[in-house]
Parts: structure tokens; C-alpha cells; sequence
């Protein structure tokens, strides 16, 4: 009886490389634990640490790390001055204890791919939030995700319940006052957008990028952008920008 060919066994891919970190806190105990957790697990290594946000930039041109974990406050240059400039050189997920929502929104528009509030994740939740961070998926804690949210609900009344004064008839041109007025009417009916539409208009006007969005919608990207293109098409536009424009009425047309 003939053998069987040989063949060889396949060796399984090699792992990933593991994600590298620069946790960037003032308080050295933070720091400490922070680093303990993260680089007790395969795929996850801190590489640096910073206390302020001069060094943290420092050390992530030096080391162009993966991911950047982010305090907000701190002595010197805080996390938030920082945050633009270290966004240009890793995915930036603040990891501190402000819950304001000001500052949570804020650290959105300028670019955070994440916000967890200490006291809000457990150490898996931390090690998982770094991974989407740093594989381009946002990760918020929910104190971070109410506080998006409320702005959006709050920038999409002002668009529904415009507060601009009608013009007396008198001061009217001949004939004008005839006209049916628009003051009154919400963007979503002038242009006819669904209501997840006009949420993900007012997302647009506020300044976020397709994947947050995604993030605070609870939807993909690829969502995301049928919408766009859907609303762009409503409102015979072609950019953000001049949808933008015509959403917030500072456009013709």
C-alpha cells in the first residue's frame, strides 16, 4: 500500500506585534498601575511614560507610539493644549477623571479617539478600549457618551426652534409680506431629512469626523457615509462644508 504524500505541517501566522503605549498622567501611582496592567497582557506594551504634555509629545515624536492615554489636567502643559499636536502622531484616548461635559465634547472636536472616566471601565474594559483606540474604533465610558450626546440633542433643538425675530409686515418690501415665511421651520423639513439624518447633519455642523460619529450613533462608518451621501443629495450639495452652510442658513439655496 503506497504512503501518503508528506506533506508539511503549515506553521500558524506569527501574533501581531503588541500595541504600544505612552500613558501620559501626572500622578506617578496612576501612571504606575496604568503600565502594570497594560504590559501584563500579549498584545499590549507601554513603552512611556510622561507627566505632562510637553513630555508626552516628546516621547511620542521620539517613540511614535500606537496609542497615546491622555489626563486632562495636568501641571504645564495639560492634555488638552497637547491633544492636537499628539493626535498629528498616534490615536489619542483620554483617560482621566474629568467627566465635564464641556471638556469631553471638547476633546471630541479636537480630535480624541476615546474618553474613559476612571471609575467607569473595569481593567478589561481599559485593555479592550485601548485596542479600538488604537485599530481606529472610538471608545467612550458612558459618562462620556451622555455628555456627546446631550450636545447633540442640544444643537438639534436650536435648529428646530429657531429663535431669529420675524421681521414686522411694515418693514417688509412691497409684496413680501404675501410670502409664506420660513422663520419657524426645522432644517429637517426644508430639506426633507429623515430624523436619523438631521441628528447626523447636526454631527457634521458641530465638526466630527465620520468615525466619531459612528462612535456616539452607534453605526459603522460605512452607514455613516450613506447617510452623507443621502443628505447631500437632499441638499444639492457636494462638501461638508457647504452642507454645512445650508444647514446652519448661512448659504443660498
Amino acid at each position: 500500500m503506497p504512503h501518503p504524500p508528506f506533506r508539511e505541517r503549515e506553521e500558524p501566522p506569527p501574533p501581531p506585534p503588541p500595541l504600544r503605549v505612552l500613558v501620559a498622567d501626572d500622578n506617578p501611582v496612576v501612571r504606575a498601575g496604568l503600565t502594570a496592567v497594560l504590559s501584563a497582557l500579549d498584545d499590549l506594551t507601554v513603552v512611556a511614560e510622561a507627566d505632562d504634555g510637553r513630555a508626552a509629545y516628546e516621547a511620542a515624536q521620539r517613540l511614535r507610539p500606537d496609542v497615546i492615554l491622555l489626563d486632562v489636567r495636568m501641571p504645564g502643559i495639560d492634555g488638552m493644549a497637547a491633544l492636537p499636536h499628539l493626535v498629528r502622531l498616534a490615536p489619542v484616548m483620554m483617560l482621566t477623571y474629568s467627566d465635564e461635559a464641556e471638556i469631553v465634547q471638547e476633546a471630541v472636536r479636537l480630535g480624541a479617539g476615546g474618553y474613559l472616566v476612571h471609575g467607569e471601565f473595569t481593567t478589561a474594559q481599559l485593555a479592550q478600549a485601548v485596542r479600538d483606540v488604537g485599530g481606529g474604533r472610538p471608545h467612550f465610558t458612558p459618562t462620556a457618551t451622555n455628555a456627546l450626546l446631550a450636545h447633540i440633542r442640544g444643537h438639534a433643538t436650536a435648529h428646530a426652534n429657531p429663535e431669529r425675530p420675524a421681521l414686522p409686515t411694515h418693514f417688509l418690501p412691497k409684496g413680501l409680506s404675501r410670502l409664506q415665511s420660513p422663520v419657524g421651520q426645522s432644517s429637517k423639513s426644508r430639506f426633507q431629512l429623515s430624523s436619523r439624518e438631521a441628528e447626523i447633519m447636526d454631527l457634521i455642523a458641530s465638526g466630527m469626523t465620520n468615525q466619531q460619529i459612528a462612535a456616539v450613533c452607534f453605526i459603522s462608518e460605512k452607514t455613516v457615509k450613506n447617510h452623507i451621501n443621502r443628505i447631500f443629495a437632499k441638499l444639492h450639495t457636494t462638501t461638508r462644508a457647504q452642507a454645512t452652510a445650508k444647514w446652519l442658513g448661512v448659504a443660498r439655496g
